[in-house]
C-alpha cells in the first residue's frame, strides 16, 4: 500500500470515516506527547543540563530523525502494531472497533496524566486495540498471539535491561572518574547529559513513532475497505506529522511528567542522569532492531531506578515507583476492558 500526501488529502475530503480515525489517532499521539515523550528529556532537564524549552525543541528534532532513520533501517515495529489485532473481514465494523479502541486509550492516558503518573502509551495502545478486536470478533480470535508474544517479551526485556544498563553504566562511570575532581568533570557530564538526552529522544521517536505509524496505516487501510495487506510503504510526510503532533503534546503538558520522573523518583547528579539516558537508549535500540515494541516510560524509569540503586536502594523514592508499577500492571486490563466496552457502545450506536 502506497500513500502519497495528495492521495491522502483527497481521501480525507471524500471519506468522513478517514477524517474521524485521523483525528482520533492524532489525539492519541498528542496524549503520548503529554505522557511518554517527556520521559526522553526528563533527566537532562532535572539535572539542569538544558532548559525545558530547549529540551522540547531538541526532543522534536531527534524524535523526527528517530522515526525517519530507524524506520528506514527496520520497520518491524510498525508491522507488529499493524498486525497486533484481527478486526475481521468487514471494513466498516473493523474501523468502528479501531475508533472505539483509540477513544479508550485517550481516556486512560488523560486520567493518568491528571495525576502526573507516567503511564505507558505503548501498553495502552496494544491493550485498547486488542480489547476492541475481541469485542468485534466475540472472542480471542481478535488477538494475534504471535505479535502479542513480542509485547510480553518487550515487557520483561524493558524492565530487566533498563535497570541493568542504568546500574552498570553508573558503576563504570564512577570507577573511571573515582580519582577525578568532580567540579572539573561537571562541564563534560553536562554535555554528555544533553547528548544522551538527544539519543533518548531519537530512540523514543524510533519506538513510539513506529507504533503510531502502524496504527495510522491500519486506519487508512480500513477506511479504504482493505482488511489485509502484505506490504506497505511509510511516507515521510506521515513521519513528520507524527513527530510534530508528539512535540505539541510535550510542550502542552510534558513538565508534569518531567517532575515525576526526573525530580521526584530519584535525585540525580549530572553523570547519573547521563547514565540513565545512555542505558535507556541502548535498551530501546536493541528492542527496535529486533522489532520488539517496548514501553519508553518503563525503560526510562527502570533505568533511573538502576542508577539510584547503584548507590543505595534508599535513594529511590519507592512510593513513586510503587505508583508507577501499579499503573503498568493495571494498564493492560484497564485499557483492554475500556476498549471492549467502548466497542460494544459504538456497536449499539452504529447498528
Amino acid at each position: 500500500m502506497e500513500l502519497t500526501f495528495e492521495n491522502y488529502i483527497s481521501q480525507l475530503v471524500s471519506n468522513p470515516l478517514l477524517l474521524i480515525i485521523t483525528i482520533l489517532i492524532l489525539g492519541v499521539i498528542l496524549v503520548n506527547g503529554w505522557t511518554d515523550a517527556p520521559n526522553a528529556i526528563a533527566t537532562c532537564v532535572s539535572t539542569r543540563a538544558i532548559r525545558p524549552k530547549s529540551a522540547i525543541i531538541m526532543a522534536a528534532v531527534f524524535n523526527f530523525f528517530g522515526v525517519l532513520v530507524m524506520t528506514m533501517l527496520s520497520s518491524t515495529v510498525v508491522q507488529t502494531l499493524y498486525n497486533i489485532a484481527n478486526f475481521g473481514d468487514n471494513p466498516s465494523n473493523a474501523l468502528m472497533a479501531l475508533c472505539a479502541g483509540l477513544v479508550a486509550i485517550v481516556l486512560w492516558a488523560v486520567f493518568a496524566w491528571l495525576f502526573g503518573i507516567p503511564t505507558s502509551e505503548s501498553h495502552a495502545l496494544v491493550a485498547g486495540v486488542s480489547g476492541a478486536a475481541i469485542a468485534i470478533q466475540h472472542g480471542i480470535a481478535g488477538i494475534n498471539m504471535a505479535e502479542w508474544k513480542k509485547v510480553i517479551y518487550g515487557l520483561v526485556l524493558s524492565a530487566v535491561l533498563g535497570f541493568l544498563f542504568g546500574y552498570v553504566i553508573t558503576k563504570i562511570i564512577e570507577k573511571i572518574c573515582k580519582k577525578m575532581d568532580r567540579r572539573r568533570t561537571l562541564p563534560f557530564f553536562k554535555k554528555l547529559q544533553v547528548f544522551s538526552g538527544a539519543g533518548m529522544a531519537f530512540m523514543h521517536g524510533a519506538q513510539d513513532g513506529q507504533k503510531f505509524i502502524g496504527i495510522f496505516l491500519l486506519g487508512v487501510s480500513l477506511a479504504n475497505g482493505i482488511t489485509n495487506t502484505e506490504t506497505f510503504q511509510i511516507p515521510v510526510w506521515l513521519m513528520i506529522l507524527c513527530s510534530a503532533t508528539m512535540t505539541l503534546g510535550t510542550s502542552i503538558g510534558g513538565y508534569k511528567i518531567i517532575k515525576t520522573v526526573g525530580l521526584k523518583m530519584v535525585k540525580l547528579e549530572t553523570y547519573q542522569g547521563a547514565s540513565a539516558d545512555i542505558g535507556s537508549s541502548l535498551c530501546l535500540l536493541v528492542s527496535t532492531l529486533f522489532g520488539i515494541p517496548v514501553s519508553t516510560t518503563q525503560v526510562k524509569t527502570t533505568a533511573i531506578m538502576g542508577v539510584g540503586a547503584s548507590r543505595s536502594l534508599r535513594r529511590v523514592n519507592w512510593k513513586i515507583v510503587k505508583n508507577m508499577v501499579v499503573t503498568w500492571v493495571i494498564t493492560f486490563p484497564a485499557c483492554g476492558i475500556l476498549g471492549y466496552i467502548a466497542t460494544l457502545i459504538f456497536m449499539k450506536i452504529w447498528s
